[in-house]
């Protein structure tokens, strides 16, 4: 185990912190806690962090939640926040949920309708932002020096917050291994294009018998990369040297004759898993180094699969606690390392040593209880 546990509190001593590794904060909670112990304990971890490490909170920030997809019933409710939110406003500020569109269909596949999915789901007391706009074009591209990026693809609006507040729910993941506040900063913070470029790193194209011809993607293509085959005999095309891979003509395509599949990129995805962990470190490290984030990790209801799955799950191990840092690698390596203890190993760990090298943070890690 990396980290070292430090316990403070009238039962124990405390000692002096090793100032060479990074402090992860630590409040445990009861098997199956209400969402107000949840939210009164997040509350409390939130409010130590900012006060042990001397954080000021702006004026305007973000909480980066997940909204959960329609089906699935274990991912974390929106009233395990309203500690973190009741903090917020009694220090001045203002908020707003913050989330991306997804690749696949369903509710999360536009704005509008995930928008309505999150009011469904309880996720009403703040305003919904959805960062990458209507179909997930709206992007920034952010530089980094990584082995399989030099730059990322983020949803836009993100740009509009020095700095968000990434409550992420640490379960497991069938292709990352795990999913925490690695997973959040680089399938969360990525626009439609950057979430193609992690899992196929190709570009999409037009199947012809589908097309309609009806220009609806050649409207929403900021790249003027689509040519549609208007003549008897022409086909409609996208031309992969001036595509940004943004994925807006495979989002608003009402015919479905945009894809994104092809034999490589899913032999990518399903026999390379270290390849596409690496690349979820280098666009966590993106998103890391472009804000002064603040990361809670809630150790709650720790399912095999996704909240992005839409079915019912139940949990592999029982409740531990929420954790808080300012480091993401760091918060993730004490969920994973507090899950191990409990017999639940799980993969995933090129993750965490990819994103120490691309400088998204440290495995070494102190564990402050309070």
């Amino acid at each position: 185990m990396r980290g070292t546990c430090y316990f403070s509190g009238n039962a124990f001593k405390s000692k002096v912190r090793d100032m060479t590794k990074v402090p992860v904060y630590f409040v445990p909670v009861k098997d199956k806690p209400s969402p107000e112990e949840v939210s009164a304990a997040a509350r409390g971890l939130f409010a130590a962090l900012l006060e042990r490490e001397h954080v000021t909170l702006e004026k305007k920030l973000a909480l980066k939640v997940h909204f959960g997809e329609m089906g699935n019933r274990t991912f974390l409710p929106a009233a395990d926040y309203d500690g973190i939110v009741d903090l917020l406003e009694e220090q001045g500020s203002s908020c707003c949920y913050i989330e991306t569109c997804v690749l696949y269909g369903g509710k999360r596949f536009r704005a509008e309708e995930h928008r309505k999915l999150a009011k469904s789901h309880g996720f009403t007391r703040l305003p919904v932002i959805i960062a990458d706009g209507e179909s997930g074009e709206e992007q920034t591209l952010h530089p980094i020096s990584g082995k399989h990026f030099r730059t990322c693809s983020l949803g836009r609006a993100f740009d509009d917050f020095p700095q968000i507040i990434v409550c992420s729910h640490f379960k497991g993941h069938a292709l990352a291994g795990f999913g925490g506040a690695l997973k959040q900063l680089s399938m969360g913070f990525a626009s439609k294009g950057g979430k193609l470029a992690m899992h196929m790193g190709i570009k999409p194209k037009i199947r012809n018998w589908l097309c309609k011809r009806c220009g609806v993607c050649q409207k929403r293509c900021q790249a003027g990369a689509i040519t549609l085959g208007r003549a008897k005999g022409e086909v409609s095309r996208i031309d992969h040297e001036k595509c940004l891979g943004c994925g807006a003509c495979f989002s608003a395509c009402p015919h479905h004759a945009v894809s994104i599949l092809s034999l490589r990129g899913l032999s990518g995805v399903f026999f390379q898993k270290r390849r596409f962990r690496e690349k979820l470190a280098e666009y966590a490290a993106a998103s890391h180094t472009s804000h002064r984030n603040i990361y809670l990790n809630f150790a709650l209801v720790i399912t095999r699969g996704c909240d992005c799955e839409p079915r019912p799950m139940f949990p592999l191990i029982p409740d531990i606690g929420i954790f808080a840092s300012l480091d993401p690698v760091a918060v993730d390596q004490a969920c994973w390392d507090a899950c191990a203890e409990r017999g639940r190993k799980f993969k995933g760990t090129e993750m965490l040593e990819h994103a120490e090298k691309a400088g998204a943070g440290s495995r070494s890690y102190e564990l402050i209880r309070l």
